[in-house]
């Protein structure tokens, strides 16, 4: 499966990701553009994008994108919180729907 993380994410959680195609919105060139275009572009090339944007659900209409969105609610968006999540995130990533947010947290 492929795998976009979103520029608020450490890019080093990727590496903790290693059974997916994991790239980053920084590495593609896509920082800064705004979260409707950002899904649309990811929607075309991905499966998966991954945020820990709390808003997102509420400034997008989700299910006009196929791909699906997990929220990462960790404690902060530093790796070291968002490590302690991998598990529950590697679990969530194939069985996420498309279209829907998917909350991991504790």
């Amino acid at each position: 499966m492929k795998v976009l993380l979103d520029e608020c994410v450490d890019r080093r959680l990727a590496r903790e990701l290693t059974t997916f195609s994991v790239r980053t919105v920084v590495d593609l060139g896509w920082a800064g553009i705004s979260n409707g275009e950002l899904l649309g572009r990811a929607a075309l090339e991905f499966d998966v994008f991954l945020t820990v944007d709390r808003n997102l659900p509420f400034q997008q209409h989700l299910p006009k994108y196929k791909i699906a969105v997990i929220l990462i609610e960790a404690v902060s968006n530093r790796l070291s919180d968002l490590v302690k999540l991998v598990p529950r995130i590697v679990e969530a990533i194939p069985t996420a729907p498309g279209g829907t947010v998917t909350r991991v947290g504790f």
